[in-house]
């Protein structure tokens, strides 16, 4: 017959989502995207922005000849000699004799004369010849209804401007103004082409500076994930160092807390399994050792069997702390609910009484509803007048009481044992040890009660001194507060 092997885990780890790109080189890579879309944002806008400017330049001053034309024609008279203006020819001629075109402007004049239409041309020679001195273009232009538009030439595109003016004798004339832009757009393009080089270039230097700063701002968690890689249960030593405040330093901190709690947890565990088998190897080796030495005589069976029954009660018990002291971490261990404080301490008192011959005394009770966990209470104090009596003799007086004020509940017991050395006060409440001339036991359930004040928020206190008793003190919030 055969199984089916488990699914790798690797299986898992392959179907993750996401990418294998370093969080370094996503950082830089964004930045660098963000800074390309804006560079480019940025050189779009100005090369459009250079654009209009040289259109608005143009219209502008193909605007003002056309006004100051406009102008002229209106007086029809030469500002030189005062007479009057009669022919078109004349008109044209007079006034654009006066006149001195830009490096990028042409103006030509244009009348209908007996053999067609004539023109004049004021312009700046071989270096910027009006577009117009083609017949074709020139009868298209003056033919054209509109009274602006835009010439295809070798040399660029030309834009063009022409206003009409009537004469004293009736004719028209027209002034065209052209306003040829390739030059003045070859300027605005070297521009942009100029940005364009700064922003790559800047862009290589925000590549280089981005990949550093991201290598600093991703170091700590290098660290972090080195660290990680390192860490084995076996060795839990290993601590990141932390410069800065950032979130990044935070995350380093909380993880050096995290592997404190580890190491302190593993140390505990190590302890506790440690100090487990030492327990339990005891009544296993006494049970093992009985049984192997068992004879055939009836009387020596039984009280074989005797032993053994009660070394596995001994186990049993101290499975059973065991447990409890396992679930003591776990947020359901104590369940708080409002409870009598004087009818817990009455239970209490009528249990304890089974626990041995001792004479048994109810101190005082306290009033009034708490929050707390009746049967862990009840184990506590139950567990207390248990150690009470293990270390006193038969009679002697064992006194149980509970109270409430400022806050505080308080149950106790106090004996007349051999009472604990102030010195290892902290020592008996720690798993599985004893105090001197305390024994008995597993060494569990003092632990126990630790356990269980800790879980309602409260603490033990112990009133003691060498050889005139003890008194064991449970103190807890009345209010669910911490003490």
């Amino acid at each position: 017959m055969t199984t089916e092997a488990p699914a790798n885990p690797v299986i898992k780890i392959a179907n993750r989502r996401g990418t294998r790109v370093p969080a370094r080189a996503q950082i830089m890579g964004w930045l660098l995207l963000v800074l390309v879309v804006v560079l480019l944002a940025i050189v779009l806008m100005v090369r459009n922005y250079l654009h209009d400017q040289v259109e608005d330049r143009a219209t502008s001053a193909m605007e003002q000849e056309a006004r100051e034309f406009a102008k002229f024609a209106e007086r029809g008279r030469d500002p030189m000699t005062g007479r009057l203006i009669t022919s078109p020819e004349q008109l044209l001629r007079t006034y654009l004799s006066q006149q001195y075109p830009s490096a990028d402007e042409a103006m030509v004049g244009v009348w209908r004369g007996p053999a067609g239409l004539d023109a004049v041309y004021q312009e700046q020679g071989e270096a910027l010849r009006a577009a117009t001195h083609d017949e074709a273009r020139l009868r298209q232009v003056i033919g054209a209804p509109s009274g602006y538009g835009e010439l295809t030439t070798g040399s660029g595109p030309v834009r063009w401007l022409k206003v009409r003016a009537d004469t004293a004798q009736g004719t028209s004339a027209w002034l065209v103004v052209e306003h040829h832009s390739a030059a003045a757009t070859a300027e605005a393009d070297r521009s942009v082409r100029v940005l364009l080089l700064v922003s790559a270039v800047g862009v290589v230097l925000a590549a280089l500076i981005s990949w550093v700063i991201a290598g600093l701002i991703l170091a700590p968690v290098r660290a972090v994930r080195q660290a990680a890689a390192e860490i084995s249960e076996h060795d839990l030593t290993r601590r990141i160092r932390v410069d800065g405040r950032d979130d990044v330093a935070a995350l380093a901190d909380q993880f050096n807390a995290m592997l404190e709690r580890l190491e302190d947890a593993f140390g505990t565990q190590r302890q506790f399994v440690d100090d487990a088998g030492h327990e339990l190897r005891t009544p296993i080796t006494i049970v093992r050792g009985n049984l192997e030495l068992l004879g055939d005589d009836p009387a020596e069976r039984e009280e074989v069997v005797r032993l053994c029954t009660d070394e596995l009660d001994r186990m049993a018990r101290i499975v059973d702390d065991l447990l409890v002291l396992a679930k003591a971490d776990r947020p359901d261990f104590v369940t708080p609910a409002m409870t009598s404080l004087a009818e817990l301490t009455s239970d209490i008192d009528a249990k304890v009484r089974s626990l041995g011959e001792r004479r048994w005394v109810l101190e005082d009770i306290g009033e009034g509803e708490h929050p707390l966990d009746a049967q862990r209470i009840t184990q506590a104090v139950v567990q207390l007048a248990q150690n009470a009596v293990q270390h006193t003799e038969e009679g002697s007086t064992i006194r149980i009481g509970s109270s409430a004020a400022d806050g505080v509940v308080s149950l106790w017991v106090s004996d007349e044992g051999p009472g604990v050395d102030p010195a290892e006060i902290e020592q008996v409440f720690a798993r599985f040890t004893h105090g001197s001339g305390r024994k008995g036991g597993a060494g569990l359930g003092l632990a126990i009660v630790k356990a269980i004040a800790d879980a309602h928020r409260g603490q033990v206190r112990v009133l003691s001194e060498p050889g005139r008793g003890a008194t064991f003190r449970l103190e807890l919030p009345a209010n669910g507060d911490r003490c």
